[in-house]
Order: structure tokens, then C-alpha cells, then sequence
């Protein structure tokens, strides 16, 4: 009797993580959104294949992970290949390149994409994990392995820069409230 129920508590268990199947549709459903994702960290076409496949091989192989997560798990998947892959770094001393904050762009958002892989790593990847992603500040110093100092800095000085390539121009408080994920759905990668 208790042998009987414990089988068939495990068997409902089972029943609620993700498998190799759910993730397979995750990777098929999202697959532009993923790969964009992929070549925004990466800024190379090659390199987001890689992360791309390298992400859907480990979303599938690693650990058991609740179905309601399976779309979160993939995208970190692809976040963690691209770091690993790029190996982003912050400035040292924040020394921030002199052309950053002069550069200005006659495209506009829908060439956002194009615009974001010609930046730094460091500050691609903290803009696209804290911004687009929605990560918070502490978990991006986590994933990236430095302080959170230099993520904040990292974050501003993205922020300011696409405000000013994009010709947006807003206030720094209206900075956050630009519908980021709106622009880069426009955005054509290919």
C-alpha cells in the first residue's frame, strides 16, 4: 500500500517537469525571439547559431525543471552558452570608450539590433540580461561574475546610448519606461 503510492507520487512528480519534448516546442515556438536573443549577447550571426543550439541541447540534457519554468530555463540556457562563449568583461577602472556617449545614429529602432552588436560586450550583455530580460542587477554581477557596481554602470551608459542612437532622446527617468521589447520585435537581425 505505501510502496503503491509512493510509485504514484513519483509518477505525478515526473508529470510536472519539462521534457525533452516540451523544450523541443519551446525552442520551435520561440525560435526567432531565441535566436535574436542569442545574437544580440553574441553580436555574431555564427556564434548566435551556436549558443542557439548549444542552449536547446542543454535545456534538453540538464537538470529537471518545472514545466511553467521550461521557457525561462531556455533563455538563461542561451545566456549562459553566450557568456561562456564571449567571456564579457567590464572596463577596467570604468574607463568608458570616448566615443560612446558622442555616437549618434541616423537609423532608428528598427535597426536597434544592428546598433547594440556594434557595443562593448560587457555592456551588451548587462543591457540585454538587465533590460530586455529583466534581470535584476545582482543576478546579472552573479551570471557575469563581477560587481554589482559595475553592472549599474554598465546599464546607465547602455541606456543613455541607445537613447541617443535611436534619436529617443528622453529623460533618464523615461529611459526604463521605453517599450524595449517593442522596439526589437521591429528589429530585423537577419
Amino acid at each position: 500500500m505505501f510502496r503503491r503510492k509512493s510509485k504514484q507520487r513519483a509518477r505525478e512528480r515526473a508529470t510536472e517537469y519539462a521534457t525533452c519534448k516540451d523544450f523541443q516546442q519551446i525552442f520551435t515556438e520561440d525560435m526567432v525571439g531565441l535566436h535574436r536573443l542569442a545574437f544580440l549577447l553574441t553580436a555574431d550571426h555564427a556564434k548566435a547559431e551556436q549558443c542557439f543550439v548549444a542552449g536547446l541541447e542543454e535545456s534538453i540534457r540538464g537538470n529537471p525543471v518545472f514545466r511553467q519554468w521550461a521557457r525561462a530555463w531556455s533563455k538563461r540556457a542561451i545566456i549562459q552558452n553566450a557568456i561562456k562563449m564571449i567571456a564579457p568583461v567590464p572596463p577596467k577602472n570604468g574607463a568608458v570608450r570616448a566615443e560612446a556617449m558622442g555616437m549618434r545614429s541616423e537609423r532608428g529602432p528598427e535597426d536597434a539590433a544592428t546598433n547594440i552588436a556594434a557595443w562593448e560586450p560587457f555592456e551588451r550583455f548587462v543591457f540585454v540580461m538587465a533590460v530586455l530580460e529583466g534581470y535584476s542587477l545582482r543576478e546579472c554581477s552573479t551570471l557575469l561574475a563581477c560587481p554589482v557596481q559595475d553592472v549599474m554602470a554598465a546599464k546607465s551608459l547602455a541606456l543613455q546610448r541607445l537613447a541617443a542612437q535611436t534619436s529617443l532622446e528622453p529623460a533618464a527617468a523615461e529611459v526604463e519606461t521605453i517599450p524595449w521589447p517593442a522596439v526589437f520585435a521591429r528589429a530585423q537581425v537577419a
